[in-house]
Parts: structure tokens; C-alpha cells; sequence
């Protein structure tokens, strides 16, 4: 019951880092090629770290945040190059919050 109810809670705050938190502007610019008031790698970066501080204090281990961080930010640098549909990006990020609950979960001593 613990991963589930740690699952629920990163999706949930994946949908509010992904949604809610991320500004128009950050989602159009983040992406390469799209460099009108920063650098498309500082937009990245900065919604990567949002993800990465909500799973490090959802999961209560930084370490876990840092691994969101860079791999939030690979997967949605494969998106803004069109490698796949936002579909696909969505799901890759959701199985990436299992991950994190499963080791968070085994991380907990019994």
C-alpha cells in the first residue's frame, strides 16, 4: 500500500509541476530553437529542478529528486525534438514516478 500511495502522490505532483507550475512561456521555450527571453536550456532546467524538488520532498531523498531532475529533462528533451508524441512523453514520465516510489519504498527500513 505504501508505493501505491507514494505512486498517487509523485503523478499527482508530476500533473502539478507539468500543468499547473509550468508557465505557456516555459513550455514553448524550453525547447530548442525557441531562445526569445532566455536560453531554451535555462527554461529546461528550471521545470526539470521543479520536478525534481517535488519528487525529493514527496519521497523525502534528495537523491531521488536529483535523478527526476536529469531525467525530466532528457525526456523532455526528446520531445521538444519531436523523438515522440506528448503522449509517450507523459508515460515516460509516469513510469519513471513508479521507479521512484519503488526505491523510496525499499529505501524505508522495515
Amino acid at each position: 500500500m505504501a508505493f501505491f500511495n507514494l505512486y498517487l502522490l509523485l503523478a499527482m505532483g508530476h500533473f502539478l509541476g507539468d500543468f499547473a507550475l509550468q508557465s505557456d512561456r516555459m513550455a514553448q521555450e524550453k525547447c530548442a530553437g525557441a531562445d526569445l527571453t532566455l536560453p531554451w536550456w535555462i527554461w529546461l532546467t528550471a521545470h526539470a529542478a521543479i520536478h525534481g524538488l517535488i519528487v525529493a520532498v514527496l519521497t523525502g531523498i534528495p537523491l531521488l529528486g536529483l535523478g527526476e531532475w536529469v531525467l525530466h529533462g532528457l525526456i523532455d528533451y526528446g520531445k521538444c525534438r519531436h523523438r515522440y508524441p506528448i503522449v509517450t512523453d507523459q508515460l515516460l514520465h509516469l513510469s519513471l514516478k513508479a521507479v521512484w516510489a519503488a526505491l523510496a519504498v525499499m529505501a524505508v527500513p522495515s
